[in-house]
């Protein structure tokens, strides 16, 4: 049988006059009033913190198209299947990612809609007076007694109130007949804390959230030498925020003068691992003839005009001249390798569609310190440059350059093109020492080797949000101390006129859990009556409890 609330009103009339709508209206509201009211919970903010942390997780796990987008198709190379599933649910962009968004914004409804009736609660009791004495002082967690004599009960009430403003309490007085209570609470500071804490950390999200959406990273790479402006062009990948406006670019220049690198070379168990990387830069300012000189180092960044450049990477860039059959030089630049292994075994592309018989493409090899394994293979013994070598695979064929298709300058698609030197060419690589050349086969042109400086990758970032991410930080950590280390305490003295001098009662009452409430109490005691030996009364306590 189904009991109905007592409440509960038969409809007698018939199914026709019922006014169905009605009932419909005040049944949704009431799920709306019940779903607001669980989403702004505290239970529910802690929930969804929690689920913003497990999100964050897949971030650290997979590589970022906003910080790291060569890693994000490298990975896709390496995973095919599982990194199409992965894009779908937008995993490599994770903290822009629609179930990441989703909880980020839910989780700043919650908390707001859960501070701002806390802090208009905070705000009444701020303003209210303590409240009044209980009327038994002997039920409350901590109280004693004392009995004063040779003073008025006017003097020993203002006694009591001037000890308790000195404990930085607020205080009401109640005078009734011939009892003056006195009130005091203190320990709002705690409810402070606790609602600076939760506001603080509404502050974090909101500022990693505009922060995140105004901020944006770039990738550079520098030969020794060479230099960029700050602008889009510039960059050899860029990614901006959501709310990104090219005007935000400062007009500063970045100049990579050298790039210096320690090896380990005494100890036997750790030679040629890397100690040190100190990139020498200098920067400038737009309309400035001045340059100012500054240092890159690893996890030490440098901060110009708002944006810090991290020192990311490194390697080698051999600079290759290639020239034609008449004389007439087709290629000479400073080309990066990206490096294979921790001594720095290199491999780099060199494409040349114009000013030789053919389309040409080399795949090169480079060994800063050449080694021969006991196949015949050549591999680096050393990353630093102690006998340097360079290889290089000769193709020819359409580089597929005029395809429109966009192509890695770090890659080469050699599927429609004929190898002239190398793998299974049936003629050996051409092989170069810093300052030899070699004849291209064919006939098509010399190809030689002139230096060998080093290359660094930086990546400029842009965050306006840290600033303010740290500053709530501060106060996230200033408003949890303030709520856990100050108590919150109520203290009550009652003074009844007798026909020997005045009995005084002195309560305590903590909210929460409070070990220094029973010495508050007998401290309020004590000063209250050595205030009143000061006023030439006397005051007698009585004894401690014995302890059985």
């Amino acid at each position: 049988m189904t009991h109905r609330p007592f409440d509960y009103i038969e409809d007698v009339r018939d199914d026709e006059s019922r006014p169905t709508r009605p009932r419909l209206r005040h049944r949704a509201s009431r799920s709306l009033r019940w779903l607001w009211t669980e989403l702004t919970s505290m239970r529910t903010a802690l929930l969804l913190l929690l689920l913003l942390a497990l999100a964050s997780i897949p971030g650290s796990l997979v590589p970022q198209r906003s910080a790291d987008p060569n890693g994000v198709v490298q990975y896709s190379e390496n995973n095919p299947e599982l990194a199409e599933i992965l894009d779908t649910l937008q995993v490599f962009d994770s903290y822009t990612s629609f179930w990441f968004s989703s909880i980020y914004l839910l989780l700043f409804i919650s908390l707001i809609g859960c501070l701002v009736p806390r802090i208009r609660h905070h705000w009444k009791a701020l303003r209210a007076a303590p409240p009044r004495a209980p009327a038994r002082f002997a039920r409350m967690p901590s109280s004693s007694t004392a009995h004063l004599t040779g003073v008025p009960l006017e003097d020993a009430a203002k006694a009591a109130e001037s000890v308790l403003k000195r404990g930085r309490y607020r205080i009401a007085t109640e005078v009734s007949g011939g009892t003056v209570s006195v009130a005091a609470e203190r320990g709002y500071v705690r409810e402070t804390g606790n609602l600076v804490f939760h506001l603080s950390l509404v502050g974090v999200l909101v500022a990693v959230a505009l922060g995140g959406g105004l901020a944006y990273t770039g990738q550079r790479v520098l030969v020794e030498g060479e230099g960029f402006a700050n602008t889009l062009s510039a960059y050899d990948s860029f990614n901006p925020g959501r709310f990104f406006d090219p005007s935000q670019l400062q007009p500063f220049s970045l100049t990579l003068e050298d790039l210096d690198v320690t090896y380990e070379n005494e100890n036997l168990n750790a030679i040629g691992q890397p100690l040190d990387f100190t990139a020498t830069v200098t920067t400038g300012w737009q309309d400035r003839p001045d340059t100012d000189p500054g240092q890159v180092r690893v996890n030490e960044p440098l901060k110009v005009a708002g944006s810090d450049i991290f020192l990311l990477g490194n390697g080698y860039a051999p600079r290759v001249t290639v020239t034609s059959p008449d004389g007439e030089v087709v290629l000479s630049e400073n080309v990066p390798f990206l490096p294979q292994d921790a001594f720095l075994t290199s491999l780099g592309v060199i494409k040349i569609p114009d000013g030789l018989p053919q389309q040409v493409g080399m795949i090169g090899f480079f060994y800063p310190s050449q080694d021969v394994g006991d196949s015949g293979a050549y591999f680096s013994n050393h990353p630093d440059l102690l006998d340097p070598v360079l290889t290089l695979n000769v193709f020819v064929g359409d580089l597929g350059l005029e395809e429109g298709i966009p192509r890695s300058v770090y890659a080469l698609d050699t599927a429609g093109m004929e190898q002239l030197t190398g793998g299974k060419s049936g003629t050996a690589s051409v092989e170069l020492a810093p300052g030899e050349s070699a004849e291209l086969p064919n006939g098509l042109g010399t190809v030689s080797l002139d230096e060998v400086k080093r290359f660094a990758s930086f990546d400029v970032s842009f965050d306006p949000g840290q600033n303010w991410v740290l500053l709530f930080s501060i106060l996230i950590v200033a408003g949890l101390l303030a709520s856990l280390m100050i108590p919150r305490r109520r203290l009550w003295v009652r003074l009844t006129q007798t026909s020997d001098g005045v009995r005084a009662e002195y309560a305590g009452l903590s909210r929460g859990d409070d070990p220094g409430l029973d010495q508050a109490v007998e401290a309020l005691r004590s000063s209250h009556c050595d205030s009143i030996r000061g006023l030439g009364g006397e005051s007698v306590m009585p004894p401690p409890p014995s302890i059985s």
